[in-house]
């Protein structure tokens, strides 16, 4: 098996993206899959080309996409991604789409094909805080989730694919009074508890992780 993971660079004045620092400490071989790692600019439009691209080149059975949701307490395995950029700051080559549709010829939504329930019980069994996230924001995290889809809907049925957020690292909310965040090595260890997952589960679980709003 082979499971294509995702990082985003750093965006938004700070030096480091928990994503990218993370990933990059994930062992190459979970769970008997091979991971293959690649870095996405946080770039609406660059961050799908180079997705796709990795898609087509490795022909993974699954696509993770790891993002920083600062001010998030957990690690966030993301349920749908919508049509629409809506960029409340701009990305880091200046872009600001506002109520754009991503595909044109897209559906309004896409859900991931991972298991995201059994996602977030394992995270929480491995002692580390997580729940499912309804909403994968309009900036360019929830762009590269429904790009990511969209393409697996139209070329690749057979593949698997979602996103998951993770919290800002410590050294980032030194400026950013009683602010969430984790160690690195958490969420390394977050991120090869839900790789083993998508390994190990076709199926999701079903169980109740709705929410009220």
């Amino acid at each position: 098996m082979k499971i294509l993971l995702t990082a985003f660079e750093p965006f938004g004045g700070d030096n480091v993206n928990p994503a990218q620092e993370a990933v990059a400490l994930v062992a190459n071989e979970v769970a008997g899959a091979q991971i293959v790692k690649i870095d996405v600019p946080v770039v609406f439009g660059k961050a799908i080309e180079t997705v796709r691209a990795a898609m087509e080149r490795e022909q993974p059975d699954a696509v993770l996409c790891i993002g920083q949701a600062g001010g998030r307490f957990g690690l966030t395995p993301e349920r749908v991604a919508i049509n629409v950029d809506d960029g409340r700051i701009p990305d880091n080559e200046g872009n600001q789409p506002v109520d754009q549709p991503i595909f044109a010829d897209g559906a309004p939504a896409y859900f991931a094909t991972l298991p995201v329930k059994a996602m977030v019980t394992a995270i929480k069994d491995a002692g580390l805080p997580a729940s499912l996230s309804n909403t994968a924001g309009t900036y360019v995290c929830n762009h590269l989730m429904y790009g990511v889809l969209y393409h697996i809907h139209r070329f690749w049925p057979a593949m698997r694919g979602g996103f998951m957020h993770v919290p800002f690292l410590h050294e980032q909310v030194l400026t950013r009074p009683n602010t969430p965040s984790l160690t690195k090595q958490a969420i390394v260890r977050g991120i090869e508890t839900v790789l083993r997952v998508i390994v190990e589960n076709d199926a999701d679980q079903a169980v109740a992780m709705g929410a009220e709003h």
